[in-house]
């Protein structure tokens, strides 16, 4: 490697934080009074859950959630539903907090909108690093693996491909990265994502 790395890009659900759809449906099932199979057949079986995440507006989003389960939804309750399902990996955030200190952070994420500011409440230690630096499909229009939203997230960020690392939980993910013509590399956790980290001299 020639060019030493100069920016970290990181997937979010299955890298930094592991995600539970099922607690999610039933915290948001508990607020919203309704049952766990209307909640999960209106987010997920319905199609709606992708559309949020393809770019449609949050706004929409959650009047059509809201209209699905005969309830009002808010912002608060759908934050809090995707809070209560989100479990930070410890080991994992501690490594990224000392790559932080040394070089800018991202995330690249393929959720909806509404998680560029839930994010910053799930990962309150990474907050300040990330701030301006939450990139999700909802808003880009595109989705991983697309090598067109790489390109799109390296201009917003500023960035170089060539010497930006993105670490993601699925392979397609990281081919598409390379494709665009960053460094990327699969890591699940901390013991994998201390491997990738060293091989390109980040720890």
């Amino acid at each position: 490697m020639t060019d030493a790395v100069e920016g970290l890009l990181l997937d979010f659900d299955g890298v930094l934080v592991r995600h539970a759809r099922h607690l999610r449906v039933r915290h948001l099932a508990a607020s919203t009074g309704c049952s766990v199979a209307q909640v999960h057949a209106a987010l997920f079986d319905s199609g709606l859950e992708q559309q949020h995440d393809a770019g449609l507006d949050s706004t929409l989003y959650l009047q059509q959630l809201g209209a699905a389960l005969g309830s009002t939804v808010s912002i608060t309750q759908w934050q809090d539903a995707r809070i209560a399902a989100s479990m930070p990996q410890a080991g994992v955030i501690e490594r990224i907090e000392q790559v932080a200190r040394r070089m800018p952070i991202a995330i690249l994420t393929n959720n909806g909108a509404l998680m560029v500011d839930t994010i910053p409440r799930i990962l309150p230690t990474l907050a300040a690093a990330l701030r301006g630096r939450i990139l999700c499909s909802g808003a880009l229009g595109a989705r991983k693996p697309d090598p067109a939203v790489f390109v799109q997230a390296m201009a917003l960020l500023g960035a170089r491909a060539g010497r930006t690392l993105f670490v993601d939980d699925l392979f397609t993910n990281v081919r598409g990265a390379r494709q665009a013509g960053l460094r990327a590399e699969t890591a699940t956790d901390s013991r994998s994502i201390g491997k990738v980290l060293k091989r390109y001299a980040l720890a």
